[in-house]
């Protein structure tokens, strides 16, 4: 009995931080609060002290990765906050419509390209689009609320903008083309699943959807002009990010990325000079910047708590290796999105964890296919959350009942899930 509650112990430790954690989500403690409560608790019961915990905390926020990342997120956060409140967004929304002649394509263009914004609780902006280009078609509000949730989300596997895809890479040290090279077929299957479940014939009839045409557009250059800071940021990002990789490797990618983003600001300031300073005293000043800028601090911080405790190193020599890979990089991220309902939250919390783990083993070549699976049961926890703040929100604009919408929402999940696994599977065998 005392070898097995010996083999248990650290397994026990970590359950009982990350309870303590995903508690504090559920309660809406806070997420940075909760991550770093999570942290100190786990270091105390590894043996940690007050001060060298203090310590290991403040030496995590002088790291240049850190760094990078408070000032990468800060400025996506700008960015979106600056289109949004000049009504750049609704004005590409507007210079795009007139090009959209197919209904199936109009009910999930404009929750896709509002996606391409990271924005908490983004789906409820797009919300309304939903339901100007549905008001003459026959369907149910749980159907308008299940296609602004779930195509709102299709990006999130991909897209360099993505807070929840920068973190990954920083905790890594890899760099962003990495990552999503191998993760992008999150986006085609999520559309296939989409069609299938909310789109195709057999779920809406013809009839259903049978609306005429809306009007052309302001045309193609007001789309281009209204796009352009995306544009920036986007191709900016991924075009300097190769361009330093290749030309000077001696020089951190993030400095690409940060230049793409200042320079995609800068160009809606300038595109919208009615925001001026005053915007970017209130932006700066905005709750909801440092809330996120506090997640940040408090990853670092549990990241550092946890290297220098020996969490891993305790976790596999008594258990051994296998299990506590396969925790944290299935169960774990996925139950953490599930409570927290956020992509930041599976990755701050278990990665640091899965990362050490692999290093442990010496399995760090297979570092990339095991991100791939946590990151596809994480996201799955997260489009299953019942807390989720888009789902929420949505379900709150179109009146309809959270369970019954969550019931369709389920399924395709658990297909996404499936292929996840599958996905992983191959790049491990892609590896030899």
């Amino acid at each position: 009995m005392e070898a097995l509650f010996f083999k248990l112990a650290p397994f026990l430790k970590i359950l009982f931080a990350f309870t303590l954690m995903l508690a504090g989500m559920r309660f809406k403690v806070g997420l940075g609060l909760s991550i770093l409560t999570g942290g100190v608790i786990l270091g105390l019961l590894f043996g940690m002290g007050p001060l060298p915990i203090a310590l290991t905390g403040v030496a995590a926020l002088g790291q240049k990765s850190f760094l990078f990342l408070a000032a990468i997120v800060g400025l996506i956060l700008i960015l979106s906050d600056a289109m949004e409140r000049s009504g750049q967004s609704v004005r590409l929304m507007e210079a795009l419509s007139g090009y959209l002649t197919s209904p199936r394509l109009r009910l999930i263009f404009f929750p896709a390209l509002i996606g391409l914004l990271p924005m908490p609780g983004g789906a409820v902006f797009s919300a309304p689009m939903i339901k100007t280009v549905s008001e003459k078609m026959t369907i149910k509000n749980s159907d308008r609320a299940v296609l602004n949730y779930w195509f709102r989300h299709i990006w999130e596997l991909c897209w360099p903008l993505y807070p929840g895809i920068i973190l990954t890479v920083a905790l890594a040290d890899i760099t962003i083309i990495e990552l999503i090279s191998k993760t992008w077929p999150g986006t085609p299957i999520m559309l296939l699943t989409g069609w299938f479940f909310f789109l195709r014939p057999g779920v809406l009839g013809a009839g259903d959807i049978a609306v005429a045409p809306p009007p052309v557009g302001p045309g193609k250059r007001a789309a281009l002009r209204q796009g352009l800071p995306l544009l920036i940021a986007i191709c900016g990002a991924i075009g300097l990010e190769s361009a330093i990789a290749t030309l000077a490797p001696s020089i951190a990618f993030e400095w690409g990325v940060l230049a793409a983003l200042a320079a995609a600001v800068a160009c809606v300031m300038i595109q919208n000079t009615q925001l001026g300073l005053p915007f970017l005293r209130q932006v700066l000043t905005k709750k909801s910047l440092w809330s996120m800028l506090f997640v940040i601090v408090a990853i670092f911080v549990f990241k550092d708590i946890m290297q220098a405790s020996g969490v891993v190193e305790d976790m596999s020599r008594a258990a051994g290796g296998g299990a506590a890979l396969i925790a944290s990089a299935t169960f774990l991220p996925f139950l953490v999105g599930m409570v927290a309902g956020i992509n930041v939250a599976f990755v701050g919390a278990t990665f640091p964890l899965l990362l050490g783990v692999l290093n442990t083993l010496g399995m760090q070549d297979q570092t990339i296919p095991y991100l791939v699976l946590a990151t596809f049961c994480g996201f799955t926890g997260v489009m299953v959350s019942p807390i989720h703040i888009c789902f929420v929100l949505t379900c709150q604009y179109f009146n309809c009942e959270l369970a019954r919408t969550w019931r369709k929402v389920a399924w395709p999940s658990l297909i996404f899930l499936l292929s996840g696994v599958g996905l992983f599977r191959f790049w491990l065998w892609a590896l030899g």
